[in-house]
């Protein structure tokens, strides 16, 4: 059996009245081309599965992007308008999630609102809007366009030197997509920034001394990522670390 990857889904409304859990394809076509793993859609409510259950099924966690931001009572502050909309089902379930992942050490991937989720699950903090900034760019996906239009390269990020980025992607400088209005004010304890962008906006990170693979990126790199010669390795390093898991968790029940 292959490793089984859960990812995390969102809540949305089908012609305006279907509520149903869901998650881009390309994420399950990532984990399952790339990680060589099962992909499955984890529904962020917490009346559907604990956290020991969630990890007793699954061998690692993508955390998706998603348009609800994670809620700014999270991470201490006063909800404003810019904070935009949220999502508090699926805070109540990922947030716990990511810290007994890093505790436990299996793999998580956490992309664009999950690197933000990972941030402030470690006790860190986010500004509702990066284009607010002095001397920060919009890093907003573009209003209209075509898919390949919005998902196309914008910026690069460059990575710390012997960091973990740089040793799995072969470059300390890459270029990548960008799609977020919020990014991290305050690094939550044991998070490293590995890779910024040009201005400066934290687009990398991991938790140091973390038993895991514990990688967060604030761009989508499930966007044709078997094309795209960053997104490649990075799903088949994840998808190395969670057949690891699948192994020792094989092990520890024989033993």
């Amino acid at each position: 059996m292959r490793p089984v990857i859960g990812i995390i889904g969102n809540h949305y409304l089908i012609n305006d009245q279907y509520p149903a859990h869901a998650a881009g394809v390309m994420n399950s076509e990532a984990v399952a081309a790339l990680c060589d793993a099962i992909p499955l859609i984890i529904p962020t409510d917490p009346r559907y599965g604990s956290t020991d259950e969630w990890m007793g099924i699954c061998d690692g966690f993508v955390l998706t992007g998603g348009r609800p931001n994670v809620h700014p009572e999270e991470y201490g502050e006063t909800e404003t308008e810019a904070h935009g909309v949220f999502d508090r089902n699926r805070d109540s379930v990922v947030l716990p999630l990511v810290r007994a992942c890093v505790a436990h050490g299996l793999p998580i991937l956490s992309i664009c609102r999950g690197f933000q989720e990972l941030n402030v699950a470690m006790g860190g903090s986010l500004y509702p809007e990066i284009r607010d900034l002095p001397g920060r760019d919009n890093h907003r996906m573009p209003p209209d366009g075509t898919l390949e239009e919005k998902f196309a390269m914008r910026h690069i990020v460059k990575l710390t030197e012997g960091g973990p980025f740089h040793r799995i992607l072969g470059s300390t400088e890459v270029l990548t997509n960008s799609l977020h209005g919020q990014g991290i004010k305050q690094p939550g304890e044991r998070i490293v920034i590995d890779g910024t962008a040009p201005d400066g906006t934290p687009e990398a990170i991991y938790v140091a001394g973390a038993p895991g693979f514990t990688l967060g990126v604030q761009w989508h790199p499930e966007y044709e990522a078997a094309k795209d010669p960053v997104s490649r390795p990075l799903f088949e390093s994840f998808g190395e670390a969670a057949r690891a898991w699948k192994a020792g968790r094989a092990l520890r029940r024989a033993g």
